[in-house]
């Protein structure tokens, strides 16, 4: 059950979110911003793909524990393109609220995302290894995480500001992706059932993604 369950799940969030950036970019009508929002959602699609699909074939054929390279490496790819779906949602940021300067700023959201993906490509993650270790979960994290503080403050203070009702809860559906993910990393190995929260994290990021859709649908006729 939980194979079918499980991949059915996955193959709708993967058709959906990648369905939705096409749908953006093509019907962006030239607005920068719902262009980009268009990107970020293939970009989150694209990469997850990289470890949903052969997680559902381990699932659906002899088990996870026969796939570790292809989910590693699926894993690896995850992690890098989930960081540049945030540089990328700062941008959008940038644009809706017409923010101009601010040097120091994106200065921190590059050197928060090139520390994150610096720390995904070393050695030490054993990313294709069964016993990846988890100091080097907890370490490659910590700048995504702070990553994602940093637009969350962005978001919520912007639509506050702004009296932004399109965008009012984009703040919230990334404390929520955070809140369902950082468990996994941190218990997941030890307690396998945690790693149910991955459900929930997803629903977060369509939830991110159909926040822009809805907006460039009223904005973009």
């Amino acid at each position: 059950m939980q194979a079918i369950g499980e991949t059915l799940f996955d193959v709708v969030y993967l058709i959906s979110v990648i369905t939705i950036g096409i749908l953006m970019i093509r019907g962006s009508k030239g607005n920068r911003q719902f262009r980009l929002f268009g990107w970020m959602a293939v970009v989150l699609g694209a990469g997850d793909a990289f470890h949903l699909v052969p997680r559902a074939l381990a699932l659906c054929t002899t088990g996870l524990e026969n796939y570790t390279v292809p989910l590693g490496l699926g894993k690896w790819i995850t992690s890098v393109t989930m960081t540049i779906f945030y540089v990328l949602l700062y941008y959008v940021w940038r644009q809706r609220y017409k923010v101009q300067g601010k040097a120091g700023l994106t200065a921190i959201v590059y050197i928060l995302a090139g520390m994150r993906i610096l720390l995904c490509m070393m050695p030490q993650n054993q990313w294709l290894s069964a016993e990846a270790p988890l100091s080097w979960g907890i370490y490659r994290n910590i700048p995504f995480a702070l990553l994602g503080l940093v637009i969350i403050v962005l978001f919520y203070r912007s639509a506050k500001i702004h009296e932004d009702k399109a965008f009012r809860w984009m703040w919230l559906t990334i404390v929520l992706s955070f809140a369902f993910y950082i468990p996994v990393v941190l218990w997941a190995d030890a307690i396998p059932m945690i790693g149910m929260l991955m459900i929930p994290k997803t629903c977060a990021y369509v939830w991110t993604v159909l926040i822009g859709y809805f907006a460039m649908k009223r904005e973009c006729r």
